[in-house]
């Protein structure tokens, strides 16, 4: 088990996160093929997908809701693991910067021309650790852009195949980071998108289609098992850090490029609507 720090005096009660529901839709990123409507724009209050996208899951709880967003979120364009690097460019693009791409855990933006695997380069970092569930880059959940963000590649490194908890030491070239033996905490700034990302995967797979029975667990040191932890301190990170400008405009990005959408960061109260 990690060896914790002091939690952190602001960090929220996992309790209903009905606050957080209300989150604006921003304008879709341009794309060559969207799959279905056009996103709402900036103005549109949360719940503009409700009587389109969602209308199937409204009204529901527990895993009467996982299912029915299991069922409409399964509906995507399944890319190839090559394919991920130009829609990363296009997904995590710098809103400062056009020419370059945030980085998930070190913040930094870098040219999107350095990907690849040299030590400073930006590669493709699996948010649901790859081993997981053995689904490597096969076309799936291995190629599944909604949890695939460019990392720096020692920082990927160094996050290996963690689960996610908190504890441990800084991340050389990602100090805001910290990993011990077998967890792996990321930045304040990104810990309810990697929630997001990760019980987007738990959703998404389910075991029917041929891939791996995705789960998150609330342990750490899953292995190779198709578990993801530490699922309190993710339900924990989706209420600290509710979804902001950059990830909605990701979920509109995607959805463009893959036709399916991150639920969580639209109706982040789904979390604790299923798991509470």
């Amino acid at each position: 088990m990690s060896a914790h720090r002091t939690r952190r005096p602001w960090l929220l009660p996992v309790v209903a996160c009905a606050a957080a529901a209300a989150t604006a839709v921003p304008v879709a990123a341009s794309a060559t093929d969207a799959p279905r409507a056009a996103s709402p724009t900036s103005a549109t209050a949360a719940g503009a997908w409700d009587g389109t996208y969602y209308e199937d899951a409204l009204g529901k709880t527990g895993t009467a809701l996982k299912a029915a967003l299991h069922t409409t979120i399964s509906e995507q364009t399944v890319l190839s693991y090559s394919q991920v690097w130009d829609a990363l460019k296009t997904t995590d693009e710098d809103p400062a910067d056009s020419d370059n791409v945030l980085l998930l855990y070190s913040g930094r933006s870098q040219a999107k021309n350095t990907n690849g695997g040299g030590a400073d380069d930006w590669n493709r970092e699996h948010v649901w650790a790859k081993s997981h569930g053995d689904f490597g880059t096969s076309k799936g959940p291995g190629t599944d852009i909604h949890h695939l963000r460019p990392t720096d590649v020692s920082v990927n490194s160094a996050r290996g195949n963690l689960d996610f908890d908190e504890g441990g030491s800084p991340v050389a070239e990602a100090s805001d980071c910290y990993r011990d033996s077998d967890s792996f905490e990321p930045r304040d700034a990104v810990k309810g998108d990697v929630a997001r990302m990760i019980l987007y995967m738990t959703v998404r797979y389910e075991g029917g289609d041929g891939h791996a029975d995705l789960e998150a667990n609330d342990q750490v040191d899953n292995g190779s098992s198709p578990f993801m932890g530490r699922l309190s301190v993710l339900r924990q990170w989706n209420l600290q850090d509710p979804p902001d400008a950059f990830e909605q405009t990701r979920n509109d990005r995607i959805f463009a490029i893959q036709g399916n959408r991150n639920p969580f960061i639209d109706h982040p109260e789904w979390v604790e609507d299923i798991w509470g």
